[in-house]
């Protein structure tokens, strides 16, 4: 897995991160630790470029919905245990964020995966670059 970041300006700053590679067990740590690098520098606007990554696992998912709860403003760990604590999605809960954290690009088999787990329906989802910045 590879993360790349870039940023593009439209009415606010959006920072993409762009990924390659399949995003498992063996890497989603990675994703969750460099947005809570980015949240922590000041980023609120971030979408999550899929276009390179061809696989996604059940951790993969989980990575996308932690961060999700990171730029949310809450910890992934555990107050008492300081082990991650990850917690169901919510979509009231989580659903004022969702505009801060959006996905683009996926491939077929991740688009057809975050369908049936019911993410496409959490995450706004982009096809077009330009139209997924100017979303925000």
């Amino acid at each position: 897995m590879q993360i790349r970041i870039t940023k593009q300006e439209w009415r606010v700053s959006v920072t993409i991160m762009h990924l390659s590679g399949n995003l498992d067990a063996s890497n989603y740590i990675e994703v969750i630790e460099k947005a809570q690098e980015l949240y922590a520098g000041g980023t609120r606007d971030v979408l999550i470029d899929l276009s390179g990554v061809p696989y996604v696992s059940s951790a993969g998912l989980m990575s996308l919905h932690t961060v999700v709860l990171i730029f949310a403003g809450q910890s992934m760990y555990s107050k008492e245990t300081g082990r991650p604590s990850f917690r169901a999605i919510n979509a009231e809960r989580d659903g004022a964020v969702r505009q801060h954290v959006k996905l683009y690009g996926p491939q077929p088999d991740v688009e057809q995966v975050l369908d049936v787990v019911g993410l496409k329906q959490f995450f706004d989802v982009y096809s077009d670059l330009e139209t997924a910045v100017k979303s925000y």
